[in-house]
């Protein structure tokens, strides 16, 4: 396999947390023109900082993926395509990018997606070295080889996983755990006839994207109605995470952690409170834990100022309960199982250090 610089190892006293500055999209308000939060990367990363969890030479510098790293996925025909600017504003869903210079749009919108797809594959070999890692962008689900679409312009996590597969011995299965408010029609399309692929995809069965075709590669559907709310949702995931991790062994498991399954979401259509999302990852990284197989983490989609937040105290729960620490192979030594009731009863009293 071609040389890259995404697998470096990083400095051995890093978190496998991944995050860069270069995340972020600013530029002259055109990303306010998009419902999604362009510097919600950021905010997270500040949130953890003021939590004392984290500091800047503490976690991992994520890298911009190159032409020859999106290769391992991408057709060539497809990177071509994104040096059109009207490709990349329907990708986006930002309108205007259409009538700028493509010089403007791969640095102020293409580099940070580059940049976040980048942090996904050097996620992915930390996982594995340290039992789990999370970079702190990307889940970009609903871009496949060939084709980009609802803001996702790369395919990180099939980028994540085929880069695995190709470099880190003992590494021939993953799971995709999607629980993004939409399908994760990407990574689907990518892997519909590879059995090394095990994907659950928990989403809004009326929204976005609706890809039928996409379907077939899902080994657990559940697919979800308008307004589900925290304990008929929460009981859901438990079970098919379970029966997921029971049905087929990973040596890896994607978790797409997107925060737009937040109430009041304008794209997402369900009715999960913070606490709600908060007891998810909970249970996500319990499960994958127990098992002692790795978990990378991607947060996805999330469509309102107050998600960061949320990520960020999903985090500083996942720290508290001893879920983030130990050596790989090693359970963490949080990871005792509370009952799903026990879960659900904290999660409806609504967890004292959440705001």
């Amino acid at each position: 396999p071609h040389r890259t610089e995404l697998y470096e190892d990083p400095p051995s006293g890093c978190w496998p947390i991944v995050y860069s500055p270069d995340y972020n999209i600013t530029f002259m308000g055109l990303e306010k023109l998009h419902p999604f939060d362009a510097g919600k990367w950021g905010k997270v990363i500040n949130f953890l900082k003021e939590e004392k969890l984290i500091a800047d030479d503490l976690i991992v510098q994520a890298r911009e993926a190159t032409d020859e790293d999106l290769l391992v996925v991408h057709t060539r025909r497809y990177l071509n395509k994104l040096k059109w600017s009207f490709v990349v504003a329907t990708i986006t869903e930002i309108p205007p990018v259409a009538f700028l210079p493509n010089f403007v749009v791969q640095r102020k919108v293409l580099k940070p997606l580059r940049t976040q797809t980048g942090g996904t594959i050097m996620a992915g070999k930390l996982a594995v070295d340290r039992g789990w890692a999370i970079n702190v962008g990307g889940g970009f689900h609903h871009c496949c080889s060939d084709k980009g679409g609802g803001f996702c312009a790369y395919a990180d996590i099939t980028l994540a996983i085929k880069f695995l597969f190709e470099r880190v011995p003992g590494v021939s299965k993953a799971t995709i755990i999607d629980l993004d408010a939409h399908q994760g029609n990407g990574h689907e399309r990518d892997f519909m006839d590879d059995p090394r692929v095990y994907i659950m995809d928990a989403y809004n069965r009326y929204i976005y994207p609706g890809d039928g075709f996409a379907k077939r590669a899902i080994k657990r559907r559940v697919e979800l109605e308008w307004g589900t709310e925290d304990t008929e949702y929460l009981q859901k995931v438990h079970t098919h995470v379970e029966g997921a991790l029971n049905e087929f062994k990973p040596d890896i498991l994607v978790y797409n952690a997107g925060t737009d399954i937040l109430d009041g979401d304008p794209l997402g259509g369900l009715a999960i409170s913070p606490q709600g999302i908060v007891k998810r990852d909970e249970l996500v990284f319990r499960a994958a834990r127990r098992r002692r197989v790795p978990v990378l983490m991607v947060t996805s989609g999330g469509y309102q100022k107050r998600t960061a937040r949320i990520i960020a105290d999903s985090i500083l729960n996942l720290h508290g309960l001893g879920l983030l620490d130990s050596s790989p192979g090693q359970p963490a030594p949080g990871a005792a199982q509370p009952s799903l009731e026990h879960m659900l009863r904290d999660s409806a009293k609504g967890l004292g250090n959440l705001s």
